[in-house]
């Protein structure tokens, strides 16, 4: 049986419409298109029901063949969300007072479908954390209201079956999957007392001893939290708005380990700098983090919170896998020009390194073979469009918004776990006819003067660190924490010391060779073996810039003048000696 083609729904300043996905790329047949402006659409979570507002009622139609379900006369709406089991539809408007309504009206809204009649109207002044978080099975569903967490059972929204009331409850994140559900609790710190998370499982939620783990720390305004698909973990990173030091305009950010089990750990990551992008990977064993100031490390990291493989330094801001957990893509996206790098993680090799200037938006779809980029607005009011990429650096399909017309959202049809199976990874770039956008070498500019010139090495304000394999059984080491790896250099250092002390009887003021390959003694004056010192050490340091040099590093001005002060050290040596 041929396996399913997804749709990519598209919407804009001229309407909305679905496509069916790679390899036709063409407008769906069975849906009608809405000519209407609509900001807000969204899919039901096993792809089989697509919702959308058009600014004058909101609509449910069935994927399969574009039949209606529902009609709502909802024109404000700006947000919807169908439960996991497509029982309930959720709309939200901005909450207004009118004079009618000064308490203004329940703006958060609760469908039943296929009925259309209203379960529950509830009040939901800011759209952030707007939508109740339902677990698979629908048997609970949890809102925060007031510093506290609202627990439902079996959508029966009359009645709250269970609370959990904690001082100044800001966020919280459910568990996916099946029972038992877990939900993630995040505090905010006050009058010096740090901030904490805590895991509990539903409904045991008596306080700190019932928390299944519990993080406390410092240096955090807001926090997100990330379960992995089993449920068996979640990965909070921690900000603040302000970094104190003065060393990130981002501010600060750390990231911290909790599982169900009561293990916590705060990631130790490589590179000072801000954390850009976490993800963790669908195996649900291993996660990946883009850190650090430009240009970003990326490292994958197992559930010991240890480094399994480094992708050296890059223009990378994010990291998307595959939904098959097979294939990752970093890319640098927002203010960096597009570039991705994408990796088989089975062999941790690069498959390919296309790039996508002015994408504001990207997305696997669901068969892991394919890419959508985009360039929506209001992020980016020019170049509007979206294209359809193979994950070998094709471009499939490129569409761009008609003059005077803005693209707002794409969004691809999801499908349950298991619809698409793992396919090998090919290295060679999927036939096209637009071709691939493989980023070609930039070279530094010379003037027209200089171009008849031979090319000379140029420098650069860093150096690009290499991707390294930093798993046990490969780099011939076990991966070891900075401190502990600081640790061990300063063992080794003694080590080292205490054999060549016992090796080398002579008196400790014996110079070393120079360069010059004569050989000195003491002069039993300190003063004058102390200037000898000096001069010794100045001239290693020459020697190793003569030795970057000849490997055809560009030198600095101060480098270049130590180097011609050689032969002047060298005189001064040796009248000192004599």
């Amino acid at each position: 049986m041929a396996p399913p083609i997804p749709l990519l729904a598209v919407c804009g300043s001229d309407g909305t419409s679905l496509l069916r996905g790679p390899p036709q790329c063409e407008l769906d047949s069975s849906f009608q298109r809405d000519s209407r402006p609509s900001r807000c659409l969204t899919f039901s979570r096993d792809g089989t029901l697509f919702g959308w507002c058009n600014g004058h009622s909101v609509s449910v139609v069935r994927c399969a063949d574009g039949s209606a379900v529902s009609t709502l006369n909802l024109p404000k709406t700006n947000l919807l969300e169908f439960s996991p089991l497509n029982n309930i539809l959720v709309t939200w408007q901005p909450y207004t007072k009118t004079q009618d309504s000064p308490q203004g009206e329940a703006n958060l809204q609760l469908w039943d479908l296929p009925s259309g009649r209203l379960i529950k109207a509830l009040y939901q002044k800011k759209a952030e954390s707007w939508c109740p978080s339902w677990s698979e099975d629908e048997k609970i569903c949890v809102r925060s209201v007031n510093n506290e967490l609202q627990f439902y059972e079996n959508n029966d929204f009359n009645s709250i079956a269970n609370k959990l009331h904690m001082q100044k409850v800001s966020d919280f994140a459910l568990s996916p999957g099946a029972q038992p559900s877990k939900v993630a609790v995040y505090v905010p710190g006050s009058k010096g007392a740090p901030s904490f998370v805590r895991l509990y499982q539903y409904p045991v939620l008596g306080g700190a001893s019932a928390a299944l783990a519990n993080k406390s720390f410092f240096k955090a305004d807001r926090v997100n939290m990330q379960w992995n698909q089993k449920a068996s973990a979640v990965l909070v990173t921690a900000s603040t708005e302000v970094d104190k030091t003065g060393a990130s305009y981002y501010g600060e950010q750390t990231l911290h380990y909790l599982a169900a089990n009561g293990e916590t750990a705060l990631v130790q990551l490589a590179k000072n700098g801000p954390i850009y992008d976490v993800a963790w990977s669908p195996n649900s064993t291993e996660f990946c983090v883009v850190y650090g100031f430009m240009p970003a490390k990326a490292t994958v990291f197992n559930l010991k919170c240890d480094p399994v493989f480094d992708f050296g330094t890059g223009p990378r801001n994010a990291a998307y896998y595959s939904p098959q957990g097979h294939i990752l893509v970093l890319a640098g996206f927002g203010n960096l020009r597009g570039q991705m790098e994408v990796w088989d993680l089975k062999k941790y090799k690069q498959v390919s390194k296309p790039q996508a200037p002015d994408a504001t938006y990207f997305s696997w779809c669901p068969d892991g073979e394919h890419i959508v980029t985009a360039t929506c607005s209001p992020r980016l009011r020019v170049s509007n469009g979206y294209k359809i990429w193979h994950y070998t650096g094709t471009v499939l399909h490129k569409q761009d918004a008609a003059a005077g017309s803005e693209l707002w959202k794409v969004h691809w049809q999801p499908f349950p776990e298991g619809s698409f199976p793992e396919r090998p990874i090919k290295y060679q770039a999927a036939p096209s006819e637009l071709g691939t956008t493989e980023a070609a070498p930039i070279q530094a500019y010379r003037p027209p003067a200089l171009r008849h010139l031979p090319a000379t090495p140029s420098s650069k304000l860093h150096e690009d660190e290499p991707p390294q394999d930093l798993r046990s059984g490969l780099s011939g080491e076990k991966s070891l924490s900075k401190s502990a790896l600081k640790n061990q250099r300063k063992r080794e250092a003694k080590k080292a010391a205490k054999q060549e002390a016992k090796s080398d009887p002579e008196p400790a003021c014996l110079p070393a060779p120079v360069s010059n390959s004569q050989s000195e003694a003491c002069s039993g004056d300190a003063e004058t073996d102390k200037k000898m010192k000096n001069l010794k050490k100045k001239l290693k340091a020459i020697e190793e810039l003569k030795e970057q040099q000849a490997s055809g590093k560009v030198l600095q001005k101060n480098q270049l003048e130590k180097i011609q002060k050689e032969e002047q050290l060298l005189k001064e040596l040796q009248e000192l000696q004599i």
